[in-house]
């Protein structure tokens, strides 16, 4: 008996043992973390330093640009450019400059291009200065051409994602939330939908945040967007906060409205559609079906008339 109480003694005594071997951190799993962690720091260290070195090299470039285009013209430039530049999501104060001077580095490659192209084709004066002019003025017109259009797409994706953030918005407002609260969730679950405007939403709250009044920071958000449904709706907000009606009644309303009109572009789209699909198919799709109809008649008219 005394032998069994040993046996069993012993045999719980080493499963205890190894039970806390198995629990207590091994050494070798230890170093194997901290190795880990210094690894993953170390490749998170070089991650940041070359963002820096792009980072230096923009902004190297940024300013070589801005001072060429300060350069060109030391009057202001004109508020129509900035405020293309501001709907285009390019918010900097020296993307005016930046703008100028890269329209001078295109004018400047186009013209040496045009030169080039001429004096290789080996055309005449008259036509290698005619072509310079053109390749100039092209390389001049390229990138207010790219701005407009990142423009136009920046504000057709506001457009588009407005009757969704009013409904975000409507819910916050009756879920008991203010409106300055309503507009960083909104901005906070927008960012799925729509990045641009949560990004512009974000911007509203910082400046409140910041101490501007809402009333100039919903103005702000107007003109920076450049969009006529957010200034419908920026003065929406403005007429009912001054007059103290019911906020969430007036969004509802207004994303009702927004959303008639979406409906009615869809539709004068599709109008539309009918008449710019002619010219494609006068030019394309009738003269092969033409051909295809009446080619083997040809051949047959001439083995007739011709005597094959």
């Amino acid at each position: 008996m005394v032998y069994f109480v040993v046996f069993f003694a012993a045999a719980a005594a080493g499963l205890l043992v190894v039970g806390f071997a198995n629990l207590m951190p091994n050494q070798t799993r230890v170093v194997q973390k901290r190795l880990a962690v210094l690894q993953a720091g170390a490749v998170s260290y070089r991650e940041l330093q070359e963002r820096r070195r792009r980072q230096q090299k923009r902004e190297r470039m940024e300013a070589i640009l801005a001072g060429l285009g300060s350069k060109v013209s030391q009057k202001p430039t004109a508020s129509q450019t900035r405020q293309l530049l501001m709907h285009a999501g390019f918010k900097s104060p020296q993307a005016p400059t930046m703008l100028l001077g890269i329209q001078v580095t295109g004018a400047a490659l186009g013209v040496i291009g045009g030169l080039t192209l001429g004096t290789v084709a080996g055309a005449a004066l008259s036509r290698v200065l005619f072509l310079t002019a053109v390749t100039g003025l092209i390389g001049w017109s390229i990138p207010r051409f790219i701005v407009s259009g990142r423009a136009r797409r920046r504000q057709d994706e506001l457009r588009v994602a407005l009757p969704d953030t009013l409904d975000l918005m409507v819910v916050c407002v009756e879920a008991g939330l203010a409106l300055n609260q309503a507009i960083v969730r909104v901005a906070e679950e927008i960012d799925r939908v729509s990045p641009v405007m949560a990004e512009e939403l974000t911007i509203v709250n910082l400046e409140i945040r910041a101490g501007t009044p809402r009333d100039e920071a919903l103005r702000h958000f107007s003109e920076r967007t450049g969009v006529e449904d957010i200034k419908a709706l920026v003065s929406m907000l403005l007429q009912t906060d001054r007059f103290g009606t019911s906020i969430a009644d007036a969004l509802r309303v207004h994303s009702d409205v927004l959303r008639t009109k979406r409906r009615q572009r869809a539709e004068e789209a599709a109008a539309k559609l009918t008449v710019k699909l002619l010219f494609p198919l006068i030019l394309f799709v009738f003269p092969a079906f033409f051909v295809v109809l009446l080619g083997p008649s040809l051949f047959l008219l001439r083995g007739l008339f011709g005597g094959g």
